[in-house]
């Protein structure tokens, strides 16, 4: 009499997907640094540690360290066209009437570049540091 194998790959399989439910802890996650500092004021840089999770956005990142670190807050607008723009951050809020808004850059190697998405959709890198600046514009 021949031993059918379907019911026993079937349960091995049930088995396995268990096993990884039960193990998995969800996507992984990696550090990134995040400094705040402004061209405007003598403020001293404040530096913090987050976390990204794998594929997410720096909108998480802000959002976990503002959960975990009580001296860390920020507020975003909504923008029709741009999305989400950072607001203030730590209590201090660019103004357009005074023509200063959140620069958001990423520092690799002593080089700055300006991300050229928002918090809403840039990916960080692994260890990537990303710098908040308070800064002005002017007008053309």
């Amino acid at each position: 009499m021949a031993l059918s194998t379907t019911p026993l790959l079937s349960v091995g399989f049930l088995l396995l997907l268990i096993q990884e439910t039960l193990t998995n802890k969800g996507p992984a996650s990696f550090p990134i640094r995040l400094t705040v500092e402004s061209d405007l004021s003598n403020m001293t840089p404040e530096s913090y540690s987050s976390s990204v999770v794998e594929g997410g956005v720096l909108l998480g990142a802000l959002r976990r360290l503002q959960e975990t670190q009580r001296d860390f807050k920020f507020t975003v607008k909504e923008d029709p066209d741009f999305g989400l723009l950072l607001e203030s951050v730590n209590g201090v809020a660019g103004d357009e009437s005074e023509q200063t808004y959140w620069e958001i850059l990423s520092e690799s190697s002593g080089e700055y570049s300006r991300l050229d998405v928002g918090i809403g959709c840039y990916k960080p890198a692994a260890n990537e540091h990303i710098i908040l600046r308070f800064s002005t514009w002017t007008q053309h």
